[in-house]
């Protein structure tokens, strides 16, 4: 049987540093990179809440991305230490809503990015219910309460007057 972590008491899902293959032409971390960051946070998340591959091997059980909303806030350079942490804004017995925020050691917001996650039972390749110790270890992460984050629910688009 694979080990939850308590996931309130590991700080940030992931620590990473800027690589040199990730920065571009501009002298800083390329806009794919981000998202290749945001990513390796969706798989420290199936970690942390025992979807590791014995996790997904024992359930029969995965998380897709359905959708991610990138923003970018600030500028990351080669080699910085990049930390990112979840917010869980809503949930149901089979998705996440969730908030994932980059950070840089100084605690400053680098980029944003709003995901919903389903989860897929493996042999069907269809959405299922979350396994039961999958929904005992998602209690533990924090939750957006009524006031979501300025970052989340945002939509693209040009202010007319």
């Amino acid at each position: 049987m694979s080990r939850i972590p308590d996931s309130s008491t590991l700080g940030p899902l992931l620590e990473t540093r800027v690589a040199d293959a990730w920065v571009d032409y501009n002298g800083h971390m390329n806009d794919a990179e981000y998202a290749r960051v945001f990513s390796l946070a969706v798989e420290a998340l199936m970690e942390r809440i025992g979807l590791d591959v014995a996790g997904r091997a024992e359930h029969g059980y995965t998380l897709y991305t359905l959708e991610t909303h990138l923003c970018y806030r600030k500028e990351a350079h080669r080699g910085e230490a990049l930390a990112v942490t979840l917010l869980l804004l809503d949930s149901d017995s089979k998705r996440l809503h969730v908030l994932f925020t980059l950070t840089n050691a100084a605690g400053e917001t680098l980029a944003t990015s709003e995901q919903m996650l389903m989860g897929i039972d493996i042999e069907s390749g269809r959405p299922g219910a979350f396994p039961a110790p999958v929904t005992s270890a998602l209690e533990t992460f924090p939750r957006a309460g009524e006031e979501w984050p300025r970052a989340a629910g945002r939509r693209i688009g040009i202010p007319r007057r």
